[in-house]
């Protein structure tokens, strides 16, 4: 299990799953508090996207240091952390539409990191 997750841009793969899953969660959340207040308040709680960003920014040390490490190029750790940067700032806007696109925008940019990790390591 340890070589597994050492080999084969498992954590370049799993920032991306966690970027899709985030994704889906954004716009599930929007749809969510449009269509049902209920659904739309446990999905939209300020602590599930502290949690989600605690996660990406691990995943994303883990991730596109260790590419670095391997391939040596700074280029995918810099969009990475740009996303992860917009994700950031995202919190701080209130709850709707421009918090959604700017975590969109986020998400999108650091998974584009984790992709270009993952190729430079490949």
């Amino acid at each position: 299990m340890t070589t597994l997750m050492h080999k084969d841009g498992f954590w370049d793969r799993a920032a991306m799953t966690l970027s899709g899953l985030c994704l889906v969660h954004c716009i599930a959340t929007a749809f969510f508090i449009a269509a049902a207040a209920s659904i739309g308040g446990l999905l939209g709680a300020e602590w599930v996207h502290e949690f989600g960003l605690a996660i990406a920014i691990a995943l994303g040390a883990v991730g596109l240091g260790q590419g670095v490490l391997r391939h040596g190029y700074v280029m995918p750790v810099a969009i990475g952390s740009l996303g992860l940067g917009i994700m950031a700032g995202a919190l701080s806007l209130p709850h709707g539409g421009m918090e959604v696109i700017y975590t969109i925008l986020g998400v999108s940019i650091l998974a584009l990191g984790h992709d270009l990790n993952f190729r430079a390591t490949h």
